[in-house]
């Protein structure tokens, strides 16, 4: 459809959807003007540090999930073990668990002073200096936690990867000559890539976007420098044209991973999980196999959560400062998960109704803050309202002699815009998959008796859709309570929530006053993990 076929009812669609692309448009037009002794600075000091951690960073990550997803979707697929069936779906809790928090929690017990060393030193005499134990705040330290709570990306894709396959495929390669261990390397695993490549770009993803881990670690990565640059060295320009650098390897590994996935082609039978051929494994074997899955379980979950129980005081659960602290996270969370459902809610059924290809296309781009780290999406929301309320304040002074202060950048109307930008995509995807299954002829029988677009959407429309909305509603408040960096920089003043008190008392050494409103966050975002599990369960009793 040519561009003058656009119709002007058409217009509050684009500028919204201008709006939510308006951040990253912001990052990279900082690129026109780049500050080139800032530049000369960063090269010559931190620019090749930051660079080189991030990089190894988000590869350590990408290679830690794709070895324990893989192994673990393995074992559940093609063994049969005690306790397989329960554990298939325990596995996804580490899903719950927020990287910054695991963080927190392992280093009060592996620090010098915590539970384990302490252990160590009583039972064998020890003192400082006498003994090697390795040191959990460093850049391997932050890759081995990061794994074991993205590990859960590669494994649901390569579980329902390998499940997929047909059992003939296996006969075949028995018939040449192949062993089962030839046929899972030679024909299993290279049908799965494309599974797998997908579950290991998001980990990497997530890794390139960590701020909390890193910088509780104090390993220097590039959302630890544009934090730097913008309130260590107070360049605002300087630190979003860092943001369009991490934003660009963002984009270069969404690229690559589309990619690599546009040339492999791969067909499934659509078989259940119990067509599989499964390897019965009794005994002490099959609790070893039990003990081995359970692992990181056990490390990425179990073990930092009844950590953090310990050390929380129970005590302040009623107190006002925690109940300051919920009242703002909830109350800031619900308002963004409703703002984002009813958007997300009117952008679907702009896709359902408007066929042109700049409506489809400018859509499809607003979904892509899902992609990009909060840090950068928090700078590019806080340049162009920051520029809007000088302006404002100009004007009303000049006029009026008021001054409006800051209306937009310093108050929860920046937090809200990078949360729609940051989560847009999760209240679409549910949404839209909802809206798929509702029938046009259900739109063109509304419109025949009457009814206008807008209520064919609320009368028809929403009712059919409130399973995906409610499901919308609970993945989008817990991504909101869990979100760190994007918090941290655009909160209003004395505006705290769950995710920046933890972050900030941990960063202060006080882990038991940090062991609450982190645990919250965990218990809180048991939800969708739940939520995902009973999803899951029903697809597999379909199958079955």
């Amino acid at each position: 459809m040519p561009l003058t076929k656009l119709h002007w009812r058409q217009l509050p669609l684009l500028l919204v959807v201008g709006l939510l692309l308006m951040p990253l448009l912001v990052v990279f037009s900082s690129l026109l003007s780049p500050d080139l002794s800032l530049w000369q600075h960063l090269l010559a000091t931190v620019l090749p540090d930051y660079l080189q951690n991030s990089l190894l960073l988000a590869a350590g990550v990408g290679l830690g999930a794709l070895l324990l997803g893989t192994s673990l979707a393995w074992l559940i697929v093609f063994f049969r073990f005690p306790g397989r069936n329960l554990l298939q779906w325990l596995l996804l809790l580490p899903m719950a668990m927020p990287a910054y928090i695991i963080a927190y929690s392992y280093t009060g017990l592996l620090d010098f002073a915590g539970p384990v060393q302490s252990l160590l030193r009583d039972l064998f005499g020890w003192r400082y200096g006498d003994y090697y134990f390795p040191q959990v705040r460093s850049l391997g330290g932050a890759i081995l936690l990061l794994s074991l709570v993205l590990y859960p990306y590669v494994y649901l894709l390569a579980r329902s990867a390998f499940a997929s396959q047909s059992e003939r495929l296996a006969e075949a390669s028995l018939s040449l000559g192949f062993s089962r261990r030839q046929h899972f390397f030679r024909v299993t695993l290279p049908m799965a890539r494309p599974a797998l490549i997908t579950g290991t770009a998001l980990a990497m993803m997530e890794a390139f976007a960590d701020y909390g881990t890193v910088q509780y670690f104090g390993v220097p990565t590039l959302t630890t420098g544009i934090f730097r640059t913008w309130f260590g060295m107070g360049q605002q320009q300087g630190a979003a044209q860092l943001s369009a650098l991490l934003c660009t390897l963002v984009l270069a590994l969404i690229y690559l991973e589309l990619a690599s996935r546009r040339q492999l082609h791969f067909y499934y039978t659509g078989q259940s999980h119990s067509d599989i051929k499964t390897h019965q494994v009794r005994g002490i074997r099959g609790y070893l196999l039990l003990l081995l899955a359970l692992l990181p379980l056990l490390l990425g979950f179990v073990v930092p959560a009844l950590q953090l129980a310990m050390l929380a005081d129970w005590a302040a659960l009623l107190s006002s400062d925690y109940l300051k602290l919920l009242w703002h996270s909830f109350s800031l969370a619900f308002a963004a998960a409703v703002l984002l459902v009813a958007l997300a809610t009117w952008l679907c059924y702009g896709l359902r109704l408007n066929r042109h290809w700049l409506v489809q296309l400018l859509i499809r781009l607003s979904a892509m803050g899902y992609a990009i780290p909060g840090t950068v999406i928090a700078i590019g929301v806080m340049l162009p309202l920051a520029f809007f309320d000088n302006q404002l304040d100009l004007l009303a002074e000049q006029y009026f002699g008021v001054r409006t202060g800051l209306l937009f950048s310093g108050t929860v109307v920046a937090l809200l815009l990078a949360y729609a930008v940051r989560f847009l995509a999760v209240a679409l995807q549910g949404i839209e998959a909802g809206l798929g299954q509702i029938k046009p002829s259900m739109d063109q029988a509304a419109r025949s008796l009457g009814l206008t677009p807008l209520q064919v959407l609320w009368r028809v429309h929403v009712p059919l859709l409130r399973p995906a909305v409610l499901t919308a509603l609970l993945l989008v408040f817990v991504d909101v309570l869990k979100e760190l960096p994007a918090t941290l920089l655009l909160r209003p003043f004395n505006f705290n929530t769950l995710a920046v008190k933890s972050y900030e008392l941990a960063s202060d050494e006080r882990l038991a006053d940090a062991a609450l409103p982190a645990l919250t966050i965990v218990l809180v975002g048991l939800g969708p993990v739940l939520l995902l599990t009973r999803a899951l369960d029903k697809k597999s009793s379909v199958g079955h």
